[in-house]
């Protein structure tokens, strides 16, 4: 297939209003392409997606990280306090606090954290951006090699977007490390390199790919490096994404899966048994309605069957205060 194709429909009051469309991969344990629909070999960004990977690289490099902090390493976290403790401690081993991170100002993505931090009159931070857990390890991870992590040159500029010795840069040890963990994962090349949201490089693979790395991560003994990722989202989910969010509960009720969202669509899953899932909805961040629904209908597909995959697999449409139809499946999946 050329394009992607329509992967699920909105339906309001017995009336398709809408439909999402988007590209579904599923591969084997052997990373060969077991079914697919719209495209799954051209490049593409998996953004958040990659962060197990990236840990890889990291682990790969003396990251001294295990079990929850491992996971939040991982994380496009909520901003919980738990999630912001655990970043403090995280820069703490490198003898550094938050005024070391560069990502951008934000505010914690959970709702009720975020309530409570504006209560507070607190103003955007760094350390309450999602990904301040994968940047403390980044920080962690160059402070113990020796490598540096930022660039005096360019530091107190807001308009520089990195220097040669920031950690951000596609051109410092670490990343150029991130990149190879990543190609190795994937059974690929990466084929374009630009600057994630976070302001650290995110690196072009295609969704073949992604769920080939995904597998092999969920597959993985529990003594290698992948595998210690693998198990630290299925331990500690609450803290690779946060309390309320459905990737939790889609890691909690299925056995041996493990998963990550990105960004503009994007979602992939890996099975214990090696077989991996991506998923890139074409209509992005307006999509993680069709993203949730459609990673519970292919996992149906696959003859997954645990209850957890019901609530997900269609979401309501509200009418009036109450649901008048649902962001459902499209016919693809029957």
């Amino acid at each position: 297939m050329t394009e992607p194709v329509i992967v699920a429909d909105v339906v309001r009051s017995n009336f398709v209003e809408g439909h999402h469309r988007g590209s579904v991969v599923v591969t084997d344990p052997d990373g060969t392409v077991a079914w697919s629909v719209g495209v799954v070999d051209e490049p593409m960004f998996p953004r958040s997606s990659n962060k197990p990977m990236q840990a890889l690289g990291m682990l790969r490099n003396g990251l001294p990280l295990e079990g929850n902090l491992l996971a939040l390493a991982g994380a496009s976290h909520s901003g919980e306090q738990f999630h912001l403790d655990g970043v403090q401690e995280i820069l703490a081993k490198a003898g550094l606090d938050a005024s070391a991170l560069r990502t951008p100002p934000a505010y914690p993505v959970d709702e009720t954290a975020r309530d409570a931090w504006v209560r507070a009159g607190r103003t955007p931070e760094r350390i309450a951006m999602n990904c301040s857990g994968k940047h403390a390890a980044m920080i962690l991870t160059s402070t113990l090699k020796g490598w540096p992590i930022h660039d005096p040159a360019t530091e107190n500029d807001p308009h520089a977007q990195w220097g040669a010795d920031d950690y951000r840069s596609p051109n410092h040890p670490l990343q150029r490390e991130i990149r190879t963990a990543i190609e190795d994962s994937a059974g690929e090349k990466v084929s374009h390199v630009a600057v994630d949201g976070c302001g650290a490089p995110i690196f072009a693979i295609s969704l073949a790919g992604l769920a080939r790395s995904f597998g092999l991560f969920a597959a993985a003994a529990p003594d290698t490096y992948e595998g210690r990722v693998a198990q630290a989202f299925r331990d500690f989910p609450q803290y690779a994404s946060g309390s309320t969010r459905d990737e939790t509960e889609l890691i909690r009720g299925v056995p041996g899966l493990f998963c990550k969202i990105g960004a503009e669509g994007v979602y992939a899953a890996g099975l214990a048994d090696g077989r991996g899932i991506a998923i890139k909805i074409e209509d992005g961040d307006n999509a993680k309605r069709a993203r949730q629904v459609v990673m519970a209908a292919t996992l149906r597909h696959l003859g997954i069957g645990e209850p957890v995959i019901d609530k997900h697999i269609e979401l309501p449409v509200i009418g009036g205060g109450v649901q008048v139809g649902s962001t459902r499946p499209s016919a693809l999946f029957a």
